[in-house]
């Protein structure tokens, strides 16, 4: 028997102990709490603890409410929710809603209110329906926080001139003029002087301003004015915190019951989206942090539903008011550096410290300093970053009426009108559909923008009809569906019409609106961006037997991955081409594989792709910058290596960039001795003729030049191409072999360093040209002005990932860019 089998059967099942020489195990574990989890609770809690008690005064509740829903949100919804890094706590999205349940059925009820609406997104938890939320429109979405925002502005602009708010926006509006003609000038001395201290805080200059500015600018602007107000002895209304044990709790909700129940289910709809939309938004906030700041695990949106729920039954119970996710203090939680749950549990820990040890301190402040901090928060609710994005969308309307029926109805009545108008707009898109006949130079062109429905197949038929028979068409179509009756009827049309004998095109944005197999270019049937991965189209020179490997047969490796075809070069060896944008490219004269093309047949078959394919769709475009010329909006000076695509790694297109491109991307000095006229052409064009914005230096992985440049021979034979490869001898003096020999930092790659010498050279050399491009006469007089900015790229060709330069630490840091959340 084998030594390693047991002797008995069941001693498989044996306790494992521990190794006799190893200490035993240890007891449970300790609760510790990271520091930057300390650090991130604190910078949270100095933001909370004004807003809270702005937005108590806000709603009309008693301020201490808004202590109340602060630390529950932070202990019980940090605890429960499916969020780690997300906030929760009264929002200023709740306030309009929770100032009219006050408004007609009291605090007590509202209260009550509060508990239901948490019981019901208990309920939708638990059915796991969470993500249905997001189904809602953006627009919808934003529309509402706007009209929020309006009526918060409107509302506490009263007490920021010293007076009193009206129940509703109308009524506010009116009594403006009288409020105006009746200033309280301590009132609004203390508003300004919050309202400036918000703004310029975070605007200091210099080193004590990056200190500084670590400080929140509410609680700043908040104990700014509250100081000045205290030492100059101001008459105003102050915080006004009552005694604990006279605190109102919930009580038995009293009122029509419809009423109650539209109240309810208006919390409801307002704390769940906010709160979920909210968690989307701090993931990708998490995502856009360096890796080294700890992993986070994504949300669970039913979890967070379930948090939430739980938060509102307890603020609710105690006397606090409605709980959703914050995105100020979840943004501020992200930034500054929390790894847990921990953070958000430590904050609500600490505002139940300050609600029973600073009663004192608390009452110092003046009303009017809340009042300005919350006019501030609701005016940054109507986002201009917003109303362009859903300008951009054709959305407008959708968003005009939520907000307007936000202000002027109410948030339920609001989002309820938004979403009407939402479906009719999408209706209206929907039938809504463009048929255009034209012919141009013998080539009758049906142009369809929109979506094909049934709806439309009368029009489309009659204009398909007025094709004359034998004619050559093309059939553009322009849109994201089309339906079963449609799509019958195009086909119909185009197989009575090739049986004619004409010749029909039918193309579309998306390949998967073509309705037949693509017609072949010379047996090519590759589609426009499909020639990345060095795909060849090879043709054999008959037709293959059946059972042959096509793959074999057109010169490939069987095992070989699709789109890489390995052909004879000319001296007979197998080489790859590497020529993107080209559909087959036989390596020699004379092709392969039997066939016998003429020089350049390879470059005539791309050009009849692109005016097939992509020519319909740009040349509205390409004519609308040939009317009105070019206007790019930054100069970009790249390597002259094929496969750096600068239009496909910036998303650009036509007129948007001025590329200039060389071998190393060099910046040569100025000056006839070491100076290049086409380079300094080419920059002083783009900076005083085009007006260019910006201008970016991009460096790539595996550069060929920078490669020459550590192997180069100085007493070498001077070929053209050593004479350029001189310009990149700076760089190379700032890598030297010792890269720490003089204690300098190194440009790098933020999380990981440099993958070889190669690499090293590359980033130095981004950081070296930007130097050199400084020394450029024009460039130093639009920088000088203000007119433009510098900026340096690497991209990486092995990853696909593009790194920006940070110039804020020593040496330079190539940060990754990442999907972020620019309006959170």
């Amino acid at each position: 028997m084998s030594a390693c089998v047991p002797a008995r059967a069941d001693s498989a099942r044996t306790k494992h102990v521990h190794p006799p020489h190893s200490p035993p195990p240890g007891g449970p574990r300790r609760f510790r709490v990271a520091g930057a989890d300390v650090s991130a609770a604190i910078a949270v809690f100095l933001i909370a603890l004004p807003l809270s008690l702005g937005i108590a005064l806000a709603t009309g509740a008693p301020l201490q409410a808004g202590l109340v829903a602060a630390a529950v949100g932070g202990i019980v919804a940090g605890r429960i929710g499916g969020c780690p890094l997300q906030v929760s706590g009264p929002a200023a999205g709740l306030t309009v809603v929770t100032a009219d349940l006050i408004q007609q059925y009291g605090w007590r009820t509202t209260c009550a209110i509060t508990v239901f609406a948490g019981i019901a997104q208990l309920g939708l938890g638990c059915l796991r329906v969470a993500r249905t939320a997001l189904a809602v429109s953006p627009a919808i979405v934003h529309g509402m926080l706007a009209g929020i925002g309006v009526t918060i502005a409107v509302a506490q602009l009263h007490i920021v001139l010293g007076g009193t708010p009206q129940s509703s926006v109308p009524d506010n509006l009116i009594a403006l003029p009288a409020q105006l003609a009746n200033l309280h000038p301590a009132d609004v001395a203390v508003s300004v002087l919050t309202l400036t201290l918000l703004l310029l805080w975070p605007r200091l200059p210099g080193r004590a301003g990056d200190l500084l500015g670590k400080l929140p600018a509410a609680l700043i602007a908040v104990g700014g004015a509250t100081a000045v107000a205290a030492l100059t002895g101001l008459r105003l209304p102050k915080v006004d915190l009552p005694s604990w044990s006279s605190h109102a709790l919930a009580s038995l909700p009293e009122g029509p019951v419809l009423g109650l129940v539209a109240a309810v289910l208006t919390t409801t709809l307002v704390c769940s989206v906010q709160s979920l939309l909210g968690a989307v938004a701090v993931d990708k906030l998490v995502a856009a942090r360096p890796a080294l700041t700890g992993r986070v695990k994504r949300s669970d949106l039913d979890r967070e539903l379930l948090g939430q729920g739980a938060a509102n039954i307890v603020s609710g119970s105690l006397g606090g008011l409605p709980i959703a996710g914050v995105a100020v203090r979840s943004s501020a939680n992200v930034a500054a550096g929390a790894v847990s749950r921990n953070s958000t549990m430590l904050h609500g820990v600490l505002v139940v410290i300050a609600a029973l040890l600073l009663v004192p301190a608390l009452e110092l402040i003046p009303l009017a300093s809340l009042a300005a901090l919350v006019m501030s928060v609701g005016l940054k609710m109507v986002s201009l970053n917003h109303i362009r994005t859903v300008t951009r969308h054709r959305e407008v309307l959708v968003y005009a009426v939520t907000t307007c029926g936000v202000v002027f109805l109410g948030v339920l009545e609001g989002v309820v009108l938004g979403i009407a108008v939402a479906v009719g707009v999408a209706l209206h898109r929907l039938t809504r559909t463009r048929i255009t006949h034209d012919d141009v130079e013998g080539v009758h062109h049906v142009h369809v923008r929109g979506q094909l429905t049934f709806l439309a197949v009368p029009r489309l038929s009659r204009v398909l009809h007025q094709v004359p028979h034998g004619a050559d068409a093309v059939v553009e179509l322009d849109g994201s569906f089309m339906d079963h009756a449609a799509y019958e009827t195009l086909q119909d049309w185009q197989k009575t019409h090739t049986a004619q004998g004409g010749s029909v095109d039918i193309t579309g944005r998306r390949p998967g609106t073509r309705i037949s197999e693509p017609a072949e270019v010379d047996g090519c049937r590759c589609r426009p961006w499909t020639p990345w991965r060095n795909h060849q189209c090879e043709r054999p020179s008959k037709a293959p037997a059946p059972g042959t490997d096509l793959r074999a047969a057109a010169g490939a490796p069987t095992g070989e991955s699709p789109g890489t075809t390995t052909v004879p070069n000319a001296s007979g060896t197998s080489g790859e081409s590497g020529v993107p944008g080209t559909h087959g490219a036989p390596a020699a004269t004379g092709g392969t594989g039997g066939t016998d093309q003429p020089r350049g047949h390879e470059l005539a078959r791309g050009i009849n792709a692109f005016h097939r394919n992509t020519a319909p769709l740009m040349r509205r475009e390409l004519a609308r910058l040939a009317r009105e010329g070019q206007q790019p909006s930054q100069l970009f000076l790249t390597c002259a290596d094929s496969r750096v695509v600068t239009s496909m790694i910036t998303s650009s297109g036509p007129g948007d960039l001025f590329v200039v491109r060389n071998v190393g991307n060099f910046v040569p000095l100025p000056g006839e001795e070491s100076g290049d006229d086409s380079v300094a052409a080419a920059i002083e064009y783009a900076v005083d003729v085009l007006k260019v914005r910006s201008i970016t230096v991009c460096g790539h992985s595996g550069c060929g030049a920078m490669q020459a440049l550590l192997g180069a021979d100085p007493a070498g034979a001077r070929t053209p191409l050593q004479r350029w490869l001189r310009h990149g001898l700076p760089s190379l003096d700032r890598v030297p072999a010792d890269a720490a020999e003089d204690g300098r930092e190194r440009p790098r790659l933020a999380g990981r360093a440099p993958a070889d010498a190669a690499e090293r050279l590359c980033l130095a050399n981004v950081v070296q040209q930007l130097e050199h491009l400084r020394a450029h006469e024009s460039v130093a007089r639009a920088l000088g002005a203000g007119d433009l900015e510098l900026q340096g790229m690497y991209f990486h060709v092995g990853e696909a990932q593009s790194y920006l330069l940070s110039e804020d630490t020593e040496g330079g840091v190539f940060e990754l860019v990442r999907e972020t959340n620019l309006t959170a």
